[in-house]
């Protein structure tokens, strides 16, 4: 008994034979600076796509948790992965890194994006990290402890004022959202009063760091404008101020702006 399964392969490979020898007498006819600009025009659309893959592979997709310490990060990044708090009510000396899909997304149909998180520990000497992991921030969450406000105040705007005048934040425009946290607590204050006061307060940095000569904050870039009491909406990367509270889930804004901002 003769096997034909091969016949169709066979056929192909005629089939295609005979469309190169088709293609080579069709090039051998054209004028030699007709196929350089076919080559050339070849080679660059397959540069330009290359590129433009490389481009979108290399979007950044890690959002940055800051605050000081206490303020609720580990508690907030734990709510994201897991939609619990457990781990997150001590005060965290490590890093917490990691890339998942937000908890209240991991039932919805269709793709959806991993995002990459990264909590920061807010304690002073653990702050070269930050400066370490913001170059490849797509967004920065600055978490505020709204009910212990007033005693972190001017610590919390130091803070801030060090992120928003990195230069590698604003060249790239990095959004910042300041997270107001624990507005579940009776005596938290609101959002509105925690935003006046940490322009205030980074209005009076503003003015005495510029005092400061320029080559002893070269990685700083000026907040404001000159002869304007500062407010978050004349930073050139965007500024958003939002509450809620990490020990019951009430994440719903940091989720939101992870959604906005994240480029997977």
């Amino acid at each position: 008994m003769s096997y034909t399964g091969s016949a169709p392969v066979d056929e192909w490979i005629r089939q295609a034979e005979l469309w190169g020898r088709q293609a080579e007498a069709w090039i051998r006819q054209q004028p030699p600076e007709q196929i350089y600009v076919a080559a050339a025009v070849v080679a660059i659309t397959i540069l330009v796509l290359v590129v433009a893959s490389c481009l979108k592979s290399s979007k950044p997709n890690t959002i940055v948790l800051s605050g000081l310490s206490g303020c609720g990060k580990t508690t907030l990044f734990y709510q994201l992965r897991d939609g619990s708090s457990h781990q997150g009510t001590v005060t965290s000396m490590e890093e917490n890194n990691d890339t998942f899909v937000l908890h209240s997304e991991q039932e919805r149909k269709g793709k959806v994006k991993p995002v990459h998180i990264i909590d920061v520990p807010g304690h002073a000497r653990l702050k070269p990290k930050l400066d370490e992991v913001l170059p490849k921030a797509a967004g920065v969450v600055f978490i505020v402890d709204a009910q212990d406000f007033l005693s972190s105040m001017q610590a919390a705007a130091e803070y801030l004022y060090d992120i928003l005048t990195k230069a590698t934040v604003v060249k790239k425009r990095v959004p910042v959202l300041i997270f107001c946290n624990k507005t579940d607590k009776v005596t938290a204050h609101s959002k509105e009063f925690i935003k006046k006061q940490l322009e205030k307060e980074i209005n009076k940095l503003r003015e005495s760091r510029n005092a400061i000569s320029s080559a002893d904050i070269s990685d700083e870039v000026q907040l404001g404008v000159p002869g304007e009491a500062f407010n978050f909406s004349q930073c050139q990367n965007k500024v958003t101020v939002a509450e809620g509270a990490g020990s019951t889930g009430n994440v719903s804004a940091v989720e939101q702006f992870i959604r906005d901002y994240v480029k997977a």
